[in-house]
């Protein structure tokens, strides 16, 4: 391991030019990376609706190019300049700018600041930390925001909304795991009894939670995780008990929120911001040692729905912008 060299690897770099955005699987090597102090042999990375977005050029996700794309990786030390980590240690990165600002996760080997590195906490496997990626350390911040203000199993129902996908599904199972009982709210019907099998004590469409119009409605739940944003996040905060909290993680739905501030000043409703990829390193270690261990969901296998390689990848991308796909997609990067 200490005498690694630089070789030829593959990897999925996206480029900006006269066509649009698109990517392609190409051969690189060490020194076309980008700088960073840990150099890993990439086992695998995971495909979120983000990582779709950015490498189709579907969304503005990626601010540089070209730049190899991947929000995720997990794998195996080759070198480091940096005392904390030394060759052949498991370690992980998810967010911090990986397959945005900086070559991503979607490659062989995978050079980033030591900063950003992780190491991974026994309990979980390469597979198994990416198989929650992302999506997985974005639900144990949900939950982590939501008991730090107060919010506790007994105070009522949780409505998990998106619950179908990656970070619902996972969160959906994290929080039953944790005694709460989740109201799993999805577009598709397919994927109901899915959910019930995950721990959703009640499953049902959007429109089933007929949200009212008024500034205040009748108190129906006692917080939320919300991935929709829009009207959807406006009505679950007319619908939130006293002191309730709803996490705000996506805008699958809309960016914009139009409400009102009585129920922040009536019911102490508190509206709590999710942001993975900055999250500080403390915080980022203590969620992934937890994830290894209490809150590590009980079906993580079978939230996986498929395993592709790295020139497998414009698949998976289709299949999420699609909405075709149910459950997390894990990539091999040293799969043929």
């Amino acid at each position: 391991m200490t005498d690694f060299k630089p070789t030829a690897f593959r990897c999925f770099r996206v480029y900006h030019d006269a066509g649009g955005i698109r990517g392609r699987l190409e051969t690189s090597r060490l020194e076309d990376l980008q700088p960073g102090s840990v150099v890993i042999k990439a086992h695998y990375s995971s495909i979120n609706y983000k990582d779709a977005l950015g490498a189709t050029g579907t969304g503005k996700i990626l601010r540089r190019f070209p730049l190899i794309a991947g929000i995720d990786v997990a794998g195996e030390v080759l070198t480091s300049q940096d005392s904390r980590f030394h060759p052949g240690q498991l370690v992980l990165i998810t967010g911090c700018g990986l397959g945005e600002d900086h070559d991503g996760g979607y490659s062989e080997i995978v050079r980033a600041p030591a900063d950003w590195v992780v190491p991974l906490p026994q309990g979980l496997t390469p597979a198994e930390a990416m198989s929650l990626g992302t999506a997985g350390f974005t639900a144990a911040l949900c939950l982590h925001r939501l008991e730090q203000n107060g919010q506790r199993p007994d105070q009522g129902p949780l409505v998990i909304t998106g619950a179908s996908g990656g970070v619902g599904i996972l969160a959906t199972q994290i929080l039953s795991q944790c005694g709460y009982q989740v109201v799993a709210v999805s577009g598709k019907p397919s994927a109901h009894e899915y959910l019930r099998e995950l721990g959703a004590q009640q499953v049902c469409e959007p429109q089933a939670l007929a949200l009212g119009k008024r500034p205040l409605e009748a108190a129906r739940w006692a917080g939320a995780i919300d991935n929709i944003g829009g009207e959807v996040l406006a009505g679950l905060l007319r619908h939130i008990d006293l002191w309730g909290n709803i996490a705000s993680v996506g805008m699958a739905s809309h960016h914009q929120l139009d409400t009102t501030v009585f129920p922040f000043i009536l019911r102490g409703v508190s509206l709590l911001g999710i942001s993975s990829t900055n999250c500080p390193m403390p915080l980022r270690q203590q969620l992934w040692q937890r994830l290894a261990t209490a809150w590590k969901p009980h079906a993580l296998a079978r939230s996986v729905s498929r395993t592709l390689s790295l020139n497998e990848l414009e698949t998976g991308f289709a299949l999420l912008l699609s909405r075709q796909n149910q459950g997390r997609i894990l990539v091999d990067c040293q799969k043929s």
